[in-house]
């Protein structure tokens, strides 16, 4: 989606060759451009399976060999193990071939001895670190300097609002408090930065669609990342989020379009969805989404990633990968050729909105 130039921020234009290609998108009105398939950074930190350091490395290689170009990653992942590891193979590569972007609202600090961490604290984390709230113009200062230390990178492309939803806070008060602070005082360090041109954009990275509303109705962001709630599985964000999105320029990043896992394929009881087994209803309809794929010869999983790209406020889809051979899936999936007519089929069947954009 074009928009309108809004800076000076630039990424270079690299030559690539020998690899698949990957189609790139603008980010709002900005001057960065992100291949439609990014790599989200969650598993390198650890986030629900164990991978070594050289596994993370590696894994952050190939997706790069492959042809991505749009890394993201979280001081939260991993609680700097993701950064520490993404950063360690980006850094070897030129520093203008891609776009990065990582998130504030925490900062991580050294335990004391006898200390206890806190009630969220995940065990996987990189030992003797834990996770401190901070959504202040210091706070976020202070997060970004720590995380071009822990990636070795000097610049960092797109800095995003880390986690500011009910889903995280599971309470109304805190949510409205960080809500507050962030826009009262930790934004505006973010647009210091990005009218500075330290910083190529600045959005929101969440789960939530409304509370996304909110934040672009709140300030003037250049992306949301917003994870799993624009899929095959649910399109309830064309109510006002994606209209929003359209109306104001904001590109939109989805996060998890597998919806951590059903939308894979092979999907059976027990397939998980937003990081829980899935109800049986929802069970039910991702299998008769998927036997439509079957029946046009597609994989479920290339119809779950090509899906939300038809919409014109997306940018990219960044699925995360344990393995090298989950990273080529995921870059085959976008190569696959989808019949019309699948499309079609899934909406007189009721199991995609009709207002949902696909080919005609």
């Amino acid at each position: 989606m074009a928009f309108p130039g809004r800076n000076s921020y630039s990424l270079a234009s690299v030559e690539e060759t020998n690899m698949t290609t990957l189609k790139r998108r603008k980010v709002g009105r900005t001057n960065l451009e992100v291949t439609e398939l990014g790599l989200g950074g969650a598993p390198m930190g650890g986030f629900r399976a164990t991978i070594s350091d050289a596994e993370a490395v590696k894994l952050t290689d190939d997706g790069y060999d492959a042809g991505i170009r749009y890394f993201d990653t979280s001081p939260y992942y991993g609680y700097g193990r993701s950064e520490l590891r993404m950063g360690a193979a980006l850094r070897e590569k030129p520093r203008d071939s891609y776009v990065l972007s990582t998130k504030i609202g925490r900062i991580l600090h050294p335990m004391r001895p006898g200390e206890k961490p806190p009630a969220d604290f995940r065990e996987n984390g990189l030992p003797g670190f834990a996770p401190v709230y901070d959504y202040t113009y210091d706070g976020v200062m202070r997060s970004l300097e720590h995380s071009h230390l822990r990636l070795g990178l000097q610049k960092i492309d797109i800095a995003l609002i880390h986690d500011v939803d009910f889903w995280t806070t599971k309470d109304r008060a805190v949510l409205e408090e960080r809500f507050k602070t962030v826009m009262d005082s930790g934004y505006r360090a973010l647009d210091e930065l990005r009218k500075a041109g330290v910083i190529g954009a600045i959005g929101v990275g969440i789960n939530e669609a409304d509370t996304s509303t909110r934040f672009i109705k709140a300030g003037d962001f250049d992306c949301m990342l917003l994870a799993g709630r624009y899929t095959l599985l649910e399109q309830g964000a064309l109510e006002e989020f994606l209209p929003e999105c359209t109306k104001r320029h904001v590109s939109v990043i989805l996060g998890g379009p597998y919806n951590s896992g059903i939308l894979t394929g092979g999907v059976k009881a027990g397939a998980t969805h937003d990081y829980v087994a899935a109800p049986a209803a929802l069970i039910e309809k991702a299998q008769k989404i998927e036997a439509v794929c079957t029946r046009h010869g597609v994989p479920l999983g290339a119809a779950a990633m090509q899906f939300p790209l038809f919409h014109p406020a997306f940018c990219a889809v960044i699925p995360g990968a344990l393995s090298t051979a989950e990273v080529k899936q995921n870059v085959a999936h976008m190569g696959v050729k989808i019949p019309v007519e699948l499309w079609s089929e899934l909406k007189r069947e009721k199991l995609l909105d009709p207002a949902a954009p696909t080919p005609n």
